[in-house]
């Protein structure tokens, strides 16, 4: 029977089981999970924070993580500056990066959503306003979010991955997991 975990993965924290190349030790997911034959469906950046799918199936790992099935990834993405209308419908028709052109997004602004607090905290600049969006993408590429967001011009400060396709946090807290239904 396949196993699928939802992890919480903090910020500053490896979305891989160990780090032999760094000559200074960082934080990883063996830190927070000790189970056999587990890997991660996809990855999140270490300055990213949120859901984490792992799983001992092959199959399905592939299914969450390859681009071709176009799994949803909702982010709570908080931004600097404040985006106007135009800076939104270009992230929901697509943006060209170096990498070539995205596919839509769905782009909302949102009220600062109910989260933890980050260690260290975003810094703060009374001279720069940030704002909240929810960020809904169907495609995996590396920094794609951050990548985005700054090509309007609104750098990303704090990237919190809320939901993959039909599994979500909820109330899962940083650094915590649990088994989902497959």
């Amino acid at each position: 029977m396949s196993r699928l975990i939802l992890f919480n993965k903090p910020f500053d924290v490896l979305s891989q089981f160990t780090d032999t190349r760094s000559p200074t030790p960082r934080a990883t997911l063996s830190d927070f999970i000790d189970l056999p034959k587990v890997y991660p469906a996809g990855r999140l950046d270490r300055d990213s924070e949120g859901l984490l799918l792992l799983t001992d199936d092959g199959a399905l790992q592939a299914r969450i993580s390859d681009p071709r099935f176009k799994a949803a990834k909702t982010y709570f993405v908080q931004v600097e500056g404040d985006p106007d209308d135009d800076a939104l419908a270009a992230l929901r028709q697509g943006v060209t990066l170096k990498d070539g052109p995205t596919r839509s997004a769905k782009v909302r602004r949102i009220d600062t959503p109910s989260l933890w607090p980050r260690h260290p905290p975003v810094r703060f600049r009374k001279s720069v306003p940030d704002n909240w969006l929810e960020m809904t993408i169907t495609e995996g590429r590396n920094r794609q979010v951050r990548r985005m967001t700054a090509h309007v011009g609104h750098p990303t400060l704090r990237l919190v991955r809320w939901r993959i396709g039909d599994w979500s946090l909820d109330d899962l807290a940083p650094g915590t997991w649990r088994d989902a239904d497959i």
